[in-house]
């Protein structure tokens, strides 16, 4: 199809907002990815809930997103916005899913023009009997990492995050305290911040989230740890307040205990020029360039012995890491060749390689 303008569905969940008000990774990825396809000069529809806000066709398929609406079940509206989307099907040459399950029995007769990317942990077998059942559908991991569980299913691609290039800005200066930033919960190993602080005697902001799910770790595990002279819990950010929280930080620590399948905070130190102290857990490999931008720890005491050398890593060099690997811009380009490949009348084997800089 070369370089023509493609008609692309995006189909958002309906839980929040895109971008979202508060919560939602994934709802800020579909934004990001939508801005960059119109940049791009595409012809895009955002199927959202209605206090969405893109530059792409907005249909809206509920009044506000879900959660903060207070409906627990969102079954009902999903299978009505999917309603909608399959009614409008032949105006598309491209229908990318960010929804979890119920597009593959309904899409499977327009399969060759239907893209889901899996935004969440494949690790655990729940989804698996889906990805089997239909195996026309095409998927797209967002790490080699997540795919690693379920090695046959048809993953067209892996395309990494990207974030906007102006959306925190370059910090050449950095700060002297260590940034903890996302959810209060046992996968995510504040406990293992906070003795990586004290240990290596340096200031720890801990802005972070905790959901009802996760309030009795919090009180019963890391409550406690908070009273320390160096450690600093100061709750949930805003996006506005992340520039200046990432950009003052020596380093971020990202201590996971689980196999992420990305890790947008990453991506946001970066983009500030801050380095990354991570956990040699799921996408970390894949984000971190050992002694560029970030160094890669497997126990408390390499994470302390890495403190003290995150110093020695050029900021500048980890900016420039960012732009050439994590920008929404790199983003959609790399979703708009899965996608002309997609449309095309005679689809190539997959899987295809996507030419993402090294």
């Amino acid at each position: 199809m070369g370089r023509e303008r493609l008609r692309i569905a995006q189909v958002a969940p309906l839980a929040e907002a895109v971008p979202p008000k508060l919560y939602g990774g994934t709802e800020r990825v579909i934004w990001w990815l939508t801005e960059a396809l119109a940049d791009l000069g595409h012809d895009v529809t955002l199927y959202a809930s209605g206090d969405s806000t893109a530059s792409a066709r907005l249909v809206s398929c509920a009044d506000t997103g879900l959660r903060l609406a207070g409906v627990n079940d969102h079954t009902a509206y999903t299978l009505v916005m999917l309603d909608r989307v399959l009614k409008a099907a032949d105006t598309f040459d491209v229908i990318h899913f960010h929804t979890d399950l119920f597009q593959y029995p309904i899409f499977r007769h327009v399969a060759h023009k239907c893209v889901t990317t899996l935004h969440g942990r494949h690790d655990l077998p729940d989804y698996w009997p889906v990805f089997r059942n239909f195996p026309e559908m095409s998927l797209v991991s967002i790490s080699d990492a997540q795919r690693t569980p379920m090695p046959d299913a048809n993953f067209v691609a892996t395309i990494h995050h990207g974030l906007p290039e102006t959306l925190i800005p370059f910090s050449p200066e950095g700060g002297d305290y260590l940034a903890f930033i996302g959810r209060i919960s046992p996968e995510k190993r504040p406990d293992r911040a906070i003795e990586i602080a004290t240990r290596a005697g340096v200031p720890l902001r801990i802005a972070a989230k905790v959901d009802r799910v996760d309030r009795d770790y919090f009180e019963e595990r890391i409550k406690p740890l908070l009273d320390h002279p160096l450690i600093e819990f100061i709750g949930e950010i805003s996006d506005d307040q992340k520039p200046a929280f990432l950009g003052g930080a020596l380093a971020l620590l990202f201590p996971i205990d689980w196999p992420e399948p990305f890790g947008l905070v990453m991506i946001e130190a970066m983009a500030a020029g801050t380095p990354v102290i991570a956990w040699d857990n799921g996408s970390v490999p894949e984000v971190v360039r050992e002694g560029t931008n970030g160094l890669i720890v497997a126990s408390i005491d390499e994470a302390v012995a890495a403190v003290g050398k995150v110093r020695a890593l050029k900021r500048a060099e980890v900016r420039r890491c960012f732009e050439a690997r994590f920008t929404a811009g790199r983003m959609a380009r790399d979703y708009a060749a899965l996608y002309r490949r997609l449309a095309e009348p005679a689809r190539p084997a997959f899987p295809f390689d996507l030419a993402v800089p090294a």
